[in-house]
């Protein structure tokens, strides 16, 4: 099904290659979308630095789900003594 028939809206990236330099619209249109991208992708850099949730481990859809769901619980949870403690110094 295309993206269009699911009303999401395409927020992927232009490349540019070697022989094929990115032209100004690109560039701007990447400008443009990395101010909301680079919040989502923090998480998952950060859950594969420190969880190593680089890829599935197990086969099926439930047992992949059920990992990535754990993963982001135990990333949660990190974070959560560094921002509760951020917040009650103010």
């Amino acid at each position: 099904m295309p993206i269009k028939n699911r009303k999401v809206k395409n927020r992927i990236q232009h490349k540019a290659y070697k022989n094929s330099p990115l032209t100004d619209w690109q560039k701007k249109y990447n400008r443009l979308i990395s101010t909301k991208r680079w919040v989502v992708e923090r998480t998952f850099e950060g859950m594969q630095r420190w969880f190593g949730c680089e890829m599935a481990l197990y086969v099926g859809l439930a047992k992949t789900y059920t990992q990535h769901l754990l993963e982001a619980i135990a990333y949660n949870l990190d974070r959560a003594s560094g921002i509760i403690m951020y917040t009650a110094k103010k």
